[in-house]
């Protein structure tokens, strides 16, 4: 099943009014500023997007909303973030016809698998959906490592097309193209690795912090594969310090804030996540002021 994924998907923040219900609004306004900065896709539903956070009618909306804003200009890949495999089988079941693109798969959330226990929950997800999938693996946020053995044990399976790594190991995308060849599309995950990954084979980047900065992250990307790789670092080594913020235990509060500044978005989070305050709140603040106050010219597409 060719997809032909690559380039820059945002992992979208979900918007929230003051009073912390959805602002869709918002959302289709933020996915039209993504699209204009040339963004290749979008993910929706992840971590960063606070699924945990949200009703099952409610991610139904999200995703709803996220189709219609695309208007099929790139694909949208909506997460699976559920704590049982059955649950995972129900939300793909549920939005199959609803012009997804396709699916970012997580383990089981709120349990530590082990192999056999993860390989079968991605073959009962792959099962139930009609749409390809991207194997998200995160160890260190989910505690479940999908080993590059093991994506050549479930490489037999079609609906797996590509892998969102981010173990933080940068050795990592060389190993699974060791193992797997081309069999995947191997996006970054960790946004301060995406250049090295990408040196060493990924395709792509699930990014973070282009919800606040959606023109440069593309512009790195672009140049990367026109082979200006000192253009591209050059941008990516002023990028770093806020691209650390995706590291973080706060991340979702920190971009938040990120878009905040940046005028893409607002910073209300639902709980038990709060806003940030204090020194915190002026800390985060001054990196992303900084990089604003020296933000780099761009190449003229």
């Amino acid at each position: 099943m060719d997809t032909s994924w690559q380039g820059i998907f945002p992992a979208l923040t979900t918007k929230f009014r003051p009073d912390l219900s959805l602002d869709l609004p918002a959302y289709e306004r933020h996915i039209g500023a993504q699209i204009d900065a040339g963004v290749d896709g979008l993910v929706v539903l992840g971590s960063l997007g606070e699924n945990a956070t949200l009703s099952p009618e409610e991610k139904l909306d999200v995703v709803r909303t996220a189709v219609r804003a695309s208007a099929g200009r790139v694909p949208v890949l909506s997460c699976v973030s559920e704590t049982s495999t059955a649950g995972a089988c129900r939300f793909v079941e549920r939005t199959s016809d609803m012009g997804l693109a396709g699916y970012m798969a997580l383990p089981g959330m709120q349990y530590q698998a082990d192999r056999r226990e993860t390989v079968a929950h991605y073959r009962a997800v792959a099962k139930a959906s009609q749409l390809p999938i991207m194997v998200y693996n995160n160890p260190v946020a989910y505690r479940v490592d999908i080993t590059p053995e093991m994506f050549v044990e479930i490489a037999d399976e079609p609906k797996f097309t590509a892998i969102k790594e981010s173990s933080g190991d940068p050795r990592r995308v060389a190993a699974i193209r060791d193992a797997c060849g081309d069999r995947y599309a191997i996006f970054s995950g960790v946004d301060d690795l995406a250049y090295g990954a990408f040196l060493l084979g990924a395709v792509g980047w699930v990014a973070g912090l282009v919800c606040a900065f959606p023109s440069e992250t593309v512009a790195i990307y672009r140049l990367i594969r026109e082979k200006k790789y000192e253009d591209a670092l050059r941008i990516f080594n002023w990028f770093v310090p806020v691209l650390h913020l995706d590291t973080e235990i706060k991340f979702v509060q920190y971009i938040k804030l990120a878009e905040a500044i940046t005028g893409l978005g607002t910073e209300w989070v639902r709980p038990p996540r709060l806003t940030l305050e204090g020194e915190e709140r002026e800390r985060v603040s001054a990196i992303i002021e900084e990089a604003i106050r020296t933000r780099p010219q761009l190449p003229v597409p």
